[in-house]
């Protein structure tokens, strides 16, 4: 599987979308890296080519981060 993902920071309005092969994984290296970061959502995809089209379609394309935060505000707000 492939897996897009998005982290909020708890005390920061801010979002990061990102893409791995082994979610458990890359949350531990996050956790390591930046112990903030808390996992909000994620998306599974069969195809690497799905996965990294809607992972660059959140990041890069005008308002979608702000449409993103929205959907999942209340998952947001639990983190």
């Amino acid at each position: 599987m492939y897996y897009v993902y998005i982290l909020k920071h708890p005390t920061e309005d801010d979002i990061y979308i990102g893409f791995s092969t082994d979610l458990r994984t890359r949350m531990k290296a996050h956790k390591s890296e930046h112990r903030e970061w808390r996992l909000a959502d994620y998306e599974a995809y069969a195809s690497e080519t799905d996965a990294r089209a809607r992972e660059r379609r959140l990041k890069y394309h005008g308002n979608v981060k702000q449409l993103l935060k929205k959907r999942i505000m209340r998952s947001l707000e639990m983190v």
